[in-house]
């Protein structure tokens, strides 16, 4: 299977191609925005394709040759405004799931924020709303897509290693997650039938990653 990754550059996007191209049967696509970039994933032995979020539908399309599924971690990241967000969080994930409707590419697992509901965007401070706004939108353009769509929503996300040990449920308590935790419940969730058409939070926990994915079987 071969694993399109766009937002591969940032911190879940690196760890999970890396353990793509550590897994049996996977080959990893990163699609990056800088040629500086390139190096970092070409030393993995991934695939690499330079393309913005920013570009038109048509332009990230050509993302998706040779391509079986996608994973979307990219985001606009803290630092940028409520312009930024809505271009890259919102915006840029439309046009990756048009994207992928254009390359007949059905699977589509979203990282998501970890409470996209229209409560959580009324709740939000002003700082963050715009972000949670974005996400929301997103995942209800996924989920009317017609593709084979996951959409995963982490807790607060830490740098810390990771454990290998989540809590997997549609709704679970506020918690945090290693990047690393998060990158590996992407890897299981992409290569799992059984998590098509579903969304779930997931926190740090006591079950191993692979068999909370495997409850959903």
């Amino acid at each position: 299977m071969n694993v399109l990754v766009v937002g591969a550059n940032g911190k879940i996007g690196k760890q999970l191609v890396k353990k793509i191209q550590e897994t049996e049967g996977l080959t990893a696509k990163a699609m990056i925005r800088k040629a500086e970039q390139v190096s970092y994933f070409e030393d993995l032995g991934a695939k690499t394709i330079i393309v913005d979020l920013e570009d038109d539908v048509n332009t990230i399309t050509k993302a998706f040759d040779d391509v079986d599924a996608v994973v979307f971690t990219a985001g606009s990241g803290p630092s940028t405004g409520p312009d930024k967000t809505m271009l890259i969080d919102l915006d840029g994930a439309v046009k990756t799931i048009e994207a992928a409707k254009q390359a007949n590419v059905k699977r589509f697992v979203m990282v998501s924020s970890f409470d996209t509901t229209r409560q959580a965007i009324q709740e939000a401070p002003a700082s963050f709303s715009p972000y949670v706004a974005a996400k929301h939108y997103a995942d209800i353009w996924l989920r009317d897509s017609g593709l084979d769509y996951t959409i995963v929503h982490p807790g607060m996300l830490t740098n810390d290693e990771g454990t290998g040990q989540v809590q997997i449920a549609e709704k679970v308590e506020p918690n945090k997650v290693p990047r690393e935790d998060v990158a590996e419940v992407l890897l299981q969730t992409v290569q799992t039938d059984a998590t098509i058409g579903k969304a779930f939070q997931v926190i740090s926990g006591n079950t191993s990653i692979k068999e909370a994915i495997d409850s959903m079987k």
